[in-house]
């Protein structure tokens, strides 16, 4: 692959504006494939050159080259799958060589694409190598095996239309577009930075100081695509940036929009972001500590260690075409009353630093943010986003064997968070969401994953209206309960109780008769006797109903909840 000059035209799939018009009217009569958020990122990328040089979506030997060794079939570097992931429903009905419509969620037809390969690939695999570990905790994994579909489909794809965005329009630029900047305005030397965080005056001194030893301008290109389930929303997080923009020399720096779906993959995902970023026109780019890194693993740990990005991206970074620039990990120096490198911190002086763990915390409780770390401007938007969490709304959500006890204690918690006053309160309960939101589904185990889910949105639209909402289900599994767990909490605190009444005691009490139904064999698949119940492994709280009163068991909830900071004491 020859290497472009960094501000010539980069080559686009899209077709001319006369040609689209005519496809769109012929795509109208394909089979369709409504594309998921995650891949209206991937295709936005793919036609504007931001993957460049992929055609399309990846064909299976391309793929297998990428997930085994990082590159396509002709050997150029490519570190990340990108596939047309689909249901196996829709797969039996394409044939190869086959044209498909590809549209986004409102029904508009954003590119065709042409079948050329068909496969179930090996998904452990795959998160063996692109990940480093097949473990659930990795975010990206957790999306691989329980959202993206069992078949992927790869080819070539003609692009029709960019996807619409309704939002920081004017921040938003194509490949060409940064392009065509950097060009008029006579930059050279380009140094990226990578964020999907707000920038505090440690990230402002960072890159201020890269850029300066890159001899470079700088350009601020956060992720506004998909980020970290828990990330601070990108709206909030693009009003941050522009209060900071104002606090670099104007003429050096500017920021664009990235309509990325991370993978939260560290090492390769740093490389992905590297040639990401060449195709932009950059020419610099900066990897942090554990760039890209998904926090810790089931055991424990990190995913990645600290330095791993880093060394992979020195490695390629003759291919990549971009130069790496150390990310230094700044700390404020009280003395000094300014940031300096940990590494260049003058001997015995105080060194201030908030973690964003503690961050975090702060916001929740309502505590001070000091100047030296943040600037008021981004702390007032954080704080319109993230009110302490005693202003928040929340959701607490009850998992056990039917006739443990869960509704009854639910009811309980209801009456008295209602008596507490300050938030509106609504009980989702199992019988109760059945009734109203799924008459129409059964007991097999999709609808009952399905039944969760609705009640998950519905708790999690709760949540975000800063109300409390109170639900009550079996939940047997523990993968629906963790995508319950993700809605809610990018809108506030969730709090798991489990009831962990024993399955003999539920069957003595046995209040509606359901328990001997199932051992007569009347009811089929029921929970805990004929069909699993995944006990939570760390719940907020555990509540034992054998010998204690109901009054007693929503106590230990509400105390929960104030020592979550939820309520006040």
């Amino acid at each position: 692959m020859t290497m472009l000059s960094n501000l010539a035209p980069i080559p686009e799939l899209y077709v001319s504006y006369e040609s689209a018009q005519k496809l769109k009217l012929e795509a109208g009569d394909l089979q369709s494939h409504d594309l998921t958020p995650r891949q209206i990122c991937d295709l936005e990328l793919l036609m504007n050159g931001g993957f460049y040089p992929l055609k399309g979506f990846l064909s299976e030997a391309d793929y297998d080259g990428v997930v085994e060794n990082m590159r396509l079939t002709d050997g150029t570097l490519w570190p990340m799958p990108i596939n047309l992931d689909v249901k196996e429903e829709f797969a039996d009905k394409i044939e190869i060589g086959q044209d498909i419509a590809l549209r986004d969620q409102e029904g508009v037809i954003l590119a065709t694409m042409t079948v050329t390969d068909k496969w179930v690939p090996n998904k452990a695999r795959e998160a063996e190598m692109v990940f480093g570990a097949d473990d659930l905790a990795h975010p990206a994994v957790n999306y691989l095996h329980h959202t993206a579909g069992k078949v992927y489909l790869g080819g070539p794809v003609t692009g029709i239309q960019q996807p619409v965005h309704y939002d920081f329009r004017a921040r938003r630029d194509t490949p060409n577009e940064l392009r065509a900047y950097f060009r008029k305005l006579g930059w050279r030397r380009i140094v990226a930075f990578q964020t999907r965080n707000p920038l505090h005056r440690a990230h402002q001194e960072l890159t201020f100081r890269a850029a300066k030893e890159a001899q470079a301008n700088l350009l601020i290109h956060p992720v506004v695509g998909m980020t970290k389930p828990g990330d601070v929303d990108h709206f909030t997080r693009v009003r941050c940036y522009e209060a900071v923009l104002d606090k670099y020399p104007a003429a050096t720096t500017t920021m664009s929009l990235l309509n990325l779906a991370m993978r939260m993959a560290g090492p390769r995902e740093a490389v992905w972001h590297g040639l990401i970023r060449r195709n932009h026109g950059c020419t610099h780019f900066i990897v942090g500590r554990d760039h890209a890194g998904p926090g810790k693993n089931s055991q424990g740990q990190d995913f990645y260690g600290p330095y791993d990005a880093q060394e992979l991206f020195k490695k390629h970074q003759d291919e990549i075409g971009l130069e790496m620039v150390d990310f230094k990990h700044m700390v404020y120096v009280q003395e000094k009353a300014q940031y300096y490198p940990v590494s260049e911190v003058p001997e015995g002086s105080t060194v201030l630093d908030i973690s964003g763990t503690e961050l975090r915390r702060r916001l929740r409780e309502g505590l001070e943010i000091p100047e030296w770390f943040s600037f008021p401007e981004v702390v007032t938007e954080l704080r319109r986003t993230s009110p302490p969490r005693s202003k928040q709304g929340f959701t607490v959500f009850f998992t056990g064997f039917s006739g443990s006890g869960k509704s009854t204690i639910a009811n309980a918690l209801m009456v008295k968070l209602m008596e507490m006053g300050g938030r509106p309160v609504t009980l989702l309960d199992g019988d109760v969401v059945r009734k109203h939101l799924s008459s129409e589904l059964g007991f097999s185990k999709e609808h009952r994953d399905i039944n969760i889910k609705r009640i998950g949105y519905v708790a999690s639209e709760i949540t975000k209206n800063g109300g409390i909402a109170i639900c009550a289900p079996i939940a047997p599994y523990a993968s629906t309960r963790r995508a319950v767990r993700e809605m809610v909490e990018a809108y506030g605190a969730f709090c798991e109780v489990h009831v962990a009444t024993t399955i003999e005691e539920c069957e003595r009490r046995d209040r509606k008769g359901l328990y001997k139904l199932a051992r007569e064999g009347k009811i089929k698949e029921f929970t805990g006797i004929s069909d699993p119940y995944d006990v939570p492994e760390n719940p907020e709280l555990r509540v034992e109903t054998e010998n204690v009163d109901v009054d007693n068991c929503a106590h230990q909830v509400l105390l929960m909840l104030e020592s979550m900071g939820l309520i006040a004491g």
